[in-house]
């Protein structure tokens, strides 16, 4: 049974404010999976994510994504002898 939104206690709106705030000083300082799991949070929280929301979420997981997709790219190939 999932939780009534309406019943909610006041310290989880608390908390999803500070996880949100804490989203955004990561993307400041380029720290994007920590962004990623301040967002993450929010999202497991159950609540219908806002615009804003569903953008630093946007945004942690591309930049995340996109780090690693770069990381890879940057690795030498090694050449391997052909079979002839």
């Amino acid at each position: 049974m999932t939780p009534d939104p309406a019943r909610r206690s006041p310290s989880l709106a608390i908390e999803k404010t500070e996880l949100i705030q804490k989203a955004k000083l990561a993307e400041q300082a380029k720290r994007y999976d920590d962004m990623a799991t301040c967002m993450k949070a929010v999202m497991e929280q159950g609540a219908e994510l806002s615009n804003e929301e569903r953008n630093l979420l946007s945004v942690a997981y591309k930049n995340v994504v996109g780090g690693s997709s770069r990381a890879l790219s940057r690795r030498p190939i090694p050449r391997t002898r052909s079979c002839s």
